[in-house]
């Protein structure tokens, strides 16, 4: 599908929803309700709206954060980046990260790799061109653009032309349909523990059914499912580590984050 049947469907969506004075929430509960769509759908439906709306900057992983090396780094230590971080895509920069030069695949390390040290070729020689976007660029245009010219990873600039994060196809794939993980993700800890003080780590992929079930608690939203994206939700932006959320009696403070979700919370009576 080209970005114009894409660009005609979305308009048939907002063109269908004026019709009507009801705010969009309204309307998208009411038909919950109503049994004419499901939760999930809506959710989804809701999130390819506002992807519309919102912009590179919004999602991108910072600059301080991205995985990458230097031009003049072995093979050995950019497959050593990758095994320890789990991408399959590391950016390569010349002196500093404002100077992003190209992309090094995973796949493209493993056949030099095996050659013997004095035969295996520079990093250089193996990187793939590394794609350029402002971080003001709207998040549905270059989803398409992504499609369209088969590219997974793309660097954001700032107004001066410097770094100012990466964005990658699955940050912009979670944004409509939620976290994506795969067979090859570290097994995470268990969802909830118990801790020698009596507070409780809780992962943020833990549903509200179960937080309302385990904490004796009433919470509920019609975006998403998990205590992590709830308080999300809450706050308005991706909530850092430290920052605290008091909910009927419970204290969540965030215990680990990073710059797309809430990995974990740690759960105490609130004062």
């Amino acid at each position: 599908m080209d970005e114009g049947s894409n660009g005609t469907i979305l308009s048939a969506i907002r063109s269908l929803f004026r019709k009507s004075d009801s705010p969009l929430d309204e309307m998208f509960k009411d038909a919950v309700a109503e049994g004419e769509i499901k939760s999930d759908d809506v959710r989804i439906l809701q999130n390819v709206i506002e992807l519309e709306e919102r912009r590179v900057s919004e999602i991108m992983i910072p600059r301080p954060d991205i995985f990458c090396a230097e031009q003049d780094s072995t093979l050995a230590e950019v497959a050593a980046l990758i095994i320890e971080h789990g991408h399959s895509r590391i950016p390569i920069y010349r002196d500093n990260r404002d100077h992003m030069v190209g992309v090094v695949h995973a796949k493209d390390v493993l056949g030099p790799l095996l050659l013997p040290l004095g035969e295996q070729p520079p990093v250089t020689s193996i990187m793939r061109p590394v794609h350029f976007v402002p971080e003001t660029t709207n998040l549905k245009s270059l989803l398409h653009d992504m499609q369209s010219r088969k590219i997974h990873l793309v660097i954001a600039l700032d107004e001066y032309g410097g770094t100012a994060g990466m964005l990658t196809m699955e940050d912009i794939l979670e944004q409509i349909v939620g976290e994506i993980g795969d067979e090859y993700d570290a097994l995470r800890p268990e969802d909830v523990q118990e801790m020698p003080d009596g507070s409780q780590i809780v992962s943020g992929r833990v549903s509200l059914d179960e937080i309302n079930e385990r904490f004796g608690l009433d919470l509920a939203s019609d975006l998403v499912e998990s205590i992590g994206g709830h308080l999300s939700e809450i706050a308005g932006h991706i909530p850092e580590k430290g920052e605290s959320f008091d909910l009927g009696g419970w204290r969540f403070q965030v215990h680990e984050a990073d710059a797309k979700h809430i990995e974990s919370l740690r759960v105490l009576r609130a004062e």
